[in-house]
């Protein structure tokens, strides 16, 4: 598997995989593909379920079967919003203090307001790319279990092989569940064991599906490679974050604190992933974060290339949304594209999180000024709110990437890699864990490892970790400033209970423009009103909704 999933990953790959474009979820959980190539053909050569795998990691980057558009994965919203990461991103950014976006499609401004309901036509699309993903999972995991690669005659080698790609489908298949109930709470569930073309998939708990994550994730962490073997896979130390993750939100999701066993998986990663922290922390967000010291951070990407991912979601979103005002003027010198999109902006609340504001000393705050106020009183105006520089499709050398038009490219698509799990976040969960409680670390350590973040941002040094509600504030933010716009926001502030709360209020939080507190049922994404109908078995997640 090459160090960036491609999007040519062959014709005989795409066909072993190909369903039919969705619009809702309804079976798509227990449908099988719609093979042109024979499956015992495919799954008898280990080369080209390689590509099959390959295909389930470019389903969290790509939007369709052809780039950028034109033949998409789902259907009922426009294929470039429809993509798996910025749909991701938006989900987990727009409704918090971190982000605002200008534009007006649909339902999207409903985001930004905490205002959604089961018809929101973006909440249904996060819904129904979660379970197309796992619904592309279960049928590779179905295609490769012993028994089939004994049918089909492979060598004890050839089976250790696939045994492995299998192990990294079943951590996508987790890693969408997750997200699942995260998002969702109760959700329909299916595995590889579902008959297809069966009956409609049952409504599992969110405890439920927790306890099959956990022990899918520990079950499967013997066969995937260790860590740092070969870039963009789902490794071992992927395997050690989300359980991480899972753990320190297990009290949100089933009412059980686990922090020890949060602790415990952080250390796993400290201590035998043999990561690091980058030098610079913008290189983390350029186009060559894939080598040199920024890999060494970065756990699990969600890999771009400007010439082989093209979409309009994803990373072409993040580096496009944000550039507009008098920062377009800079489009192709410093972030490697034609121009801006105009959406995207710093909500004044993540700009106080910096000592200083927009002109703070700490190299994380990357905030773009001129000609944008720093408050905002209205969403669609887009000079309202400073703008944000973090992520470019330029290197950490100043080179633009293979798209952009210096290249002969349309100078549209990107070549950055997102990072959805890297060592800092693990850094900051283990500090969590251990000021809530959790047993198999100490403050000491924890005091290290905040600093160590700190120093890197030209921040200052703690002499002393703080403790009690103190800390935890110090925590959650840090984790804003380390963190913001990488998808973690909204995850984090249900943890804390201040999602909903009307405690701390951020900018049209309830559709105001001070902010006010909202209902607590909006703590998750309602199960969308498509399904509901179509599938008897499933019941709304809130009854307010």
């Amino acid at each position: 598997m090459k160090n960036k999933f491609t999007r040519t990953l062959g014709a005989l790959a795409l066909a072993a995989l190909l369903l039919p474009a969705v619009s809702s979820c309804v079976g798509d959980l227990d449908q099988t593909p719609e093979f042109d190539a024979v499956p015992d053909v495919v799954y008898r050569d280990p080369a080209q379920v390689k590509q099959v795998l390959a295909r389930l990691y470019a389903t969290l980057a790509v939007s369709g079967q052809q780039g950028p558009a034109g033949q998409p994965d789902i259907t009922g919203i426009d294929e470039g919003f429809s993509n798996y990461l910025r749909q991701y991103w938006m989900a987990q950014e727009l409704p918090t203090d971190e982000a605002i976006i200008a534009w007006n499609d649909g339902n999207l401004p409903d985001y930004n307001k905490l205002t959604w309901n089961a018809n929101n036509n973006f909440v249904r699309a996060m819904y129904d790319r979660i379970f197309y993903q796992i619904s592309l999972c279960n049928e590779f995991i179905r295609q490769t279990t012993e028994d089939r690669m004994s049918e089909r005659g492979l060598s004890d080698g050839d089976k250790a092989t696939i045994r492995v790609y299998r192990a990294e489908a079943r951590f996508l298949r987790a890693l969408s569940y997750w997200h699942a109930i995260d998002m969702f709470g109760n959700v329909p569930f299916a595995d590889e064991t579902a008959a297809v073309g069966g009956s409609l998939p049952q409504q599992k708990s969110r405890a439920e599906v927790f306890t099959f994550i956990e022990t899918e994730l520990k079950a499967i962490e013997g066969d995937l490679l260790p860590p740092r073997a070969e870039y963009a896979r789902a490794d071992k130390g992927a395997c050690w974050t989300l359980l991480t993750k899972l753990y320190l939100n297990a009290q949100v999701y089933t009412g059980t604190p686990r922090y020890n066993e949060a602790v415990f998986y952080a250390n796993e990663v400290l201590t035998k992933g043999g990561y690091s922290l980058a030098p610079a922390y913008r290189n983390l967000f350029r186009t060559d974060n894939n080598r040199a010291a920024a890999r060494n951070e970065i756990i699990f990407p969600v890999t771009s290339d400007g010439r082989n991912t093209k979409t309009y979601g994803g990373m072409t979103f993040l580096v496009h949304a944000p550039v507009g005002g008098a920062l377009d003027a800079f489009a192709a010198d410093s972030f490697g594209i034609a121009g801006g999109w105009g959406g995207v902006r710093a909500k004044s609340t993540l700009v106080d999180k910096f000592d200083g504001g927009a002109t703070s000393s700490d190299r994380r705050a990357m905030f773009f000024t001129t000609g944008q106020s720093r408050d905002i009183s209205d969403i669609f105006t887009f000079s309202q709110g400073y703008l944000m520089t973090k992520y470019r499709n330029i290197s950490s050398t100043g080179v633009p990437g293979t798209d952009a038009k210096v290249n002969g490219g349309e100078g549209n698509f990107i070549d950055t890699d997102f990072p959805m799990f890297r060592l800092a976040d693990v850094e900051l969960m283990y500090v969590e864990a251990v000021l809530r409680g959790g047993t198999g670390g100490s403050n000491t350590q924890a005091l290290t490892y905040l600093n160590d973040i700190r120093r890197r941002a030209g921040a200052t040094q703690f002499a002393a970790l703080p403790t009690g509600s103190q800390g935890l504030q110090t925590v959650l933010d840090e984790r804003a400033r380390e963190l913001y716009w990488e998808g973690h926001r909204r995850t984090d502030l249900i943890r804390y209970g201040l999602f909903t709360s009307g405690n701390y209020v951020w900018p049209f939080k309830g559709g105001t423009a001070v902010g006010q507190g909202v209902a607590a049922r909006f703590n998750l994404f309602p199960i969308p009103t498509t399904d509901l109908v179509a599938n008897p078995n499933l019941q709304q997640n809130d009854p307010g909704y």
